[in-house]
């Protein structure tokens, strides 16, 4: 699947991923390739990647590695699964 992770200044990763983790209002939910499409409000927490992540070096400082996943932490914000791509648009 693609994953894209976009803030109010700028798109800080844009890649394939295996799948993602997002803390949603509900509680942290995870998609995976092929994943029905979903529109959900996110909340404080982290956006957990899995698969292998290479990040512009620009960006690298903003993510942090941790029991094999690639963590960005976000205040809040929206993800939309579409047509096998998430775009994360985060606070």
């Amino acid at each position: 699947m693609i994953l894209e992770i976009v803030t109010p200044e700028q798109t800080l990763f844009s890649g394939t991923v295996e799948s993602v983790s997002v803390p949603g209002i509900s509680g942290q939910f995870q998609m995976l390739d092929n994943h029905a499409p979903v529109v959900s409000l996110l909340v404080k927490g982290a956006v957990k990647i899995f698969g292998k992540v290479e990040l512009d070096e620009t960006v690298a400082s903003l993510f942090t590695k941790e029991d094999g996943t690639t963590n960005f932490h976000i205040t809040g914000g929206v993800i939309e699964m579409k047509d096998n791509k998430a775009i994360v648009l985060a606070d």
